[in-house]
């Protein structure tokens, strides 16, 4: 357990996810995937150019294709990746009470769509937490999920006179309780339904060319992967790796996911287990994507079952292992003789 002075400022916790429409409607998509696109981190191409794409074409056709998708998955509490994340981060606060011995306050913000990031670090401010922890859950770090995230944040705080202390998190792709988390997961799956002849790991793609400019993204995903293989004593023939989502006619990185499943069906693999490892809560993408086309693809090339493994959600071991990530993360920290503030001036 970490002590602290009872009298100091409560820490500020903000936990980080991609974000989720309001309501599955194509006019909420299409205000979600404006905001989503148009972000730098996300698709760079030249302003002028992609704002004619975008506007000429991606936001008169995606968001009704989209929103059929997310009707299919759409819960009566809402959408799974908010109602998993709220859970998730209260999950983690009622843990960390038990570990750390200061005030703290916890909150949720996505970084697109609501509640907004911009909300959760005011939120924080309002409680005067002067040392933030920005947790974003991304376990592999991707230039257009986590440094967007934090870009968010940084855009956020311009607007303080003081700024607090800040500590983010980057990352936690090999870290051994995670690892251990993930292959937990799969032999619960396998010990209540049985165990598939593959175990492919879908991670979501990147284009090619931003892996090329250096984002560590894809040998972090690789990575995760051979650490959760080793755990699980497979052999090589029996698990592989995969990219999915792709968007645009860009090459991204490869192996296609879409791709992949057909070829091990029609090579007579008949069951085939699934998993997202880079997805901390699941969301379209694994359960539309992967537990419904990708199924459906699955059969259609002569498979017989396609088993999707639930992402991490709420479970015990994943809750427990985020809330080592922020205890490390303060154990880092060296104590202050004093009350230190840094002015940010206009």
């Amino acid at each position: 357990m970490m002590s602290n002075s009872a009298n100091a400022a409560p820490l500020g916790i903000l936990v980080c996810n991609l974000g989720t429409p309001e309501q599955p409607t194509p006019k909420a998509l299409r205000r979600y995937l404006k905001q989503f696109l148009w972000d730098r981190r996300v698709v760079d191409l030249p302003r002028p150019l992609w704002w004619l794409l975008l506007h000429g074409i991606v936001l008169r056709t995606r968001p009704r294709k989209s929103a059929a998708a997310y009707s299919k998955i759409w819960t009566q509490a809402g959408s799974p990746l908010l109602v998993m994340s709220k859970r998730q981060t209260a999950a983690l606060g009622r843990m960390l009470r038990t570990e750390l011995n200061q005030p703290f306050h916890i909150t949720l913000g996505m970084r697109y769509g609501e509640p907004s990031i911009a909300k959760g670090l005011q939120y924080l401010q309002q409680q005067q937490c002067n040392r933030i922890v920005v947790l974003p859950l991304y376990p592999q770090y991707c230039a257009a999920t986590t440094a967007s995230s934090f870009d968010a944040v940084f855009q956020e705080l311009q607007q303080w006179r003081v700024l607090p202390s800040l500590h983010t998190i980057t990352s936690y792709f090999d870290h051994p309780e995670y690892i251990q988390a993930l292959t937990a997961s799969v032999r619960d799956c396998w010990k209540q339904y049985g165990r598939g002849e593959r175990l492919l790991f879908s991670f979501h793609g990147i284009p090619k060319r931003y892996v090329e400019l250096g984002d560590p993204y894809r040998g972090q995903c690789e990575r995760t992967a051979e650490l959760v293989a080793t755990s699980l004593e497979l052999n090589e023939s029996e698990w592989l790796v995969a990219f999915q989502s792709r968007f645009g006619r860009e090459e991204w990185i490869k192996p296609y996911s879409d791709e992949v499943i057909p070829q091990l069906a029609q090579q007579g693999v008949q069951r085939l287990d699934v998993m997202a490892p880079g997805f901390a809560a699941d969301c379209l993408e694994t359960l539309e994507e992967i537990g419904m086309q990708y199924h459906d693809l699955f059969l259609a090339y002569g498979g017989q079952k396609l088993r999707y493994i639930p992402a991490l959600n709420d479970r015990q071991e994943h809750i427990t292992m985020l809330s080592k990530l922020i205890l490390t993360q303060l154990a880092q920290e060296k104590p202050l003789t004093q009350r230190q503030e840094v002015v940010y001036s206009r």
